[in-house]
């Protein structure tokens, strides 16, 4: 059996029932000093950074940040992390200021042209798109049928042109159709829906499809004052190519038979729409960001 070594750490004096100690292990100097250290460098950082609330303020705060709001006022506040959010982008915005004005001084076709200023419309204008446009036309530009348009099928309803695209950014959009249950009977409406569905090569009734051209092409319906007599559609008015197969409105792509395909045909003639509404961007972004879109938005659909 080993000797106990005898203990050689001190003790405080304290003594319980006779043979219980308290030692004295006092704290390693570089922990101690460490301790030190860290209290020193929380005074110094409540003295630079707001710290502690006091009163309608808060204690320290002698560091401060310079930037200009989105007024254009030019403003000092103590350090936060908001205003270093907006420090930070007007920084960005002088760095892409020459960019920006580079948009404003060329056409849209020597912007496509050049190979420095197409990476900037892919850089800013992925950018833009994903902060105004993703929330309605999903990240891809790809769209949400029932609701808002593909941007990348270059299938465009008020026309793909930079020009027409500009002018879609800048004023916005609202597209309407009357709900023909107003004017039409059921089966009326059915003949229209099977009229439509052999368009675009869908299986139908070809009975009720010849009476619904007839009413394609009369005064009972008059649809092809919106959609053309060959029923391509108009871009003037934002009216569909109904001939294509490319479908917004109607879900015919979920339908898994010609029956359930004609009835969501069938259920937009009835119901009519007035959903189509895009805001107009001119109040919101500046005319080289619009500018910028338009070449981006022009190439997700391949331009036109």
């Amino acid at each position: 059996m080993s000797e106990q070594k005898p203990q050689t750490v001190p003790t405080t004096g304290h003594v319980w029932d006779g043979d219980l100690q308290e030692y004295n292990n006092p704290l390693p100097v570089w922990w101690v000093y460490t301790f030190y250290a860290t209290v020193i460098f929380a005074l110094v950082y409540w003295t630079i950074y707001p710290s502690w609330p006091f009163g309608k303020g808060w204690i320290g705060g002698v560091s401060k940040i310079a930037y200009v709001n989105s007024e254009g006022e030019a403003k000092t506040h103590s350090w936060n992390t908001r205003a270093l959010l907006l420090a930070d982008l007007n920084k960005a915005a002088i760095a892409q200021k020459p960019y920006f004005d580079k948009v404003e001084a060329m056409s849209y076709e020597q912007i496509a042209k050049d190979p420095e200023m197409s990476g900037f419309i892919l850089s800013a204008g992925k950018s833009l798109f994903a902060d105004n446009c993703a929330p309605c036309h999903q990240a891809g530009g790809q769209g949400m049928l029932g609701f808002f348009p593909n941007l990348t099928d270059d299938d465009w309803l008020y026309g793909g042109s930079y020009e027409k695209v500009h002018e879609t950014l800048m004023s916005g959009r609202r597209g309407y159709m009357p709900a023909f249950s107003e004017v039409l009977n059921g089966g009326q409406i059915d003949q229209l829906a099977n009229y439509v569905a052999s368009l675009s090569g869908i299986g139908h009734d070809s009975a009720k499809a010849a009476a619904g051209d007839a009413l394609f092409h009369g005064d009972a319906a008059g649809c092809y004052v919106c959609h053309g007599s060959g029923a391509k559609g108009r871009q003037e008015l934002g009216a569909p190519n109904l001939t294509d197969n490319i479908w917004l409105w109607a879900n015919v792509p979920a339908a898994g038979s010609p029956e359930g395909k004609i009835a969501a045909i069938r259920g937009v003639i009835a119901s009519g729409l007035n959903k189509g509404v895009m805001p107009a961007w001119s109040a919101r972004l500046t005319p080289e960001q619009i500018k910028v879109l338009t070449v981006y938005v022009h190439e997700l659909g391949g331009g036109q």
